[in-house]
């Protein structure tokens, strides 16, 4: 058995708190970036939480996009989650909103049809960010 003097313990303890706030530092700084991206969903478009994440440099970490949608609500300013859908085109992300009918509801106000949980014509309305955006960096 090995044994730490309280010195080793101690710092150990600072350690792990430093890494969790630079953990929470990361997180902060990927929602801030997940959110400032679907702010830039036109109108009537939608993208997928994918795209979201490969454009802001972490393919692979669609659920994390995910995860940082869940928590838009507590922004000052207005994120549009209800812009951003599964890879399918499907309202995966309709049980974060109040009622369960928000999303569709939100998306149909600006003019995309709904059908069965699922964006009509998803591949005419994706908005990819790297595609999209390209032009201006």
């Amino acid at each position: 058995m090995t044994t730490i003097t309280p010195e080793e313990a101690l710092s150990f303890m600072k350690q792990t708190k430093n890494n969790q706030a630079a953990s929470n530092a990361h997180e902060d700084r990927f929602f801030s970036l997940v959110y400032e991206l679907v702010r830039l969903i036109p109108y009537g478009r939608v993208s997928s939480y994918g795209a979201i994440a490969a454009a802001i440099g972490s393919p692979g970490a669609a659920r994390m996009v995910g995860w940082a949608l869940n928590h838009c609500s507590l922004e000052s300013e207005t994120v549009p989650a209800h812009r951003v859908v599964n890879r399918n085109g499907v309202l995966s992300g309709k049980h974060s909103f109040k009622e369960e009918n928000t999303m569709q509801q939100l998306l149909e106000r600006e003019g995309i049809i709904i059908k069965d949980d699922k964006v009509v014509d998803f591949k005419r309305l994706f908005w990819d960010p790297l595609i999209e955006l390209s032009d201006f960096g």
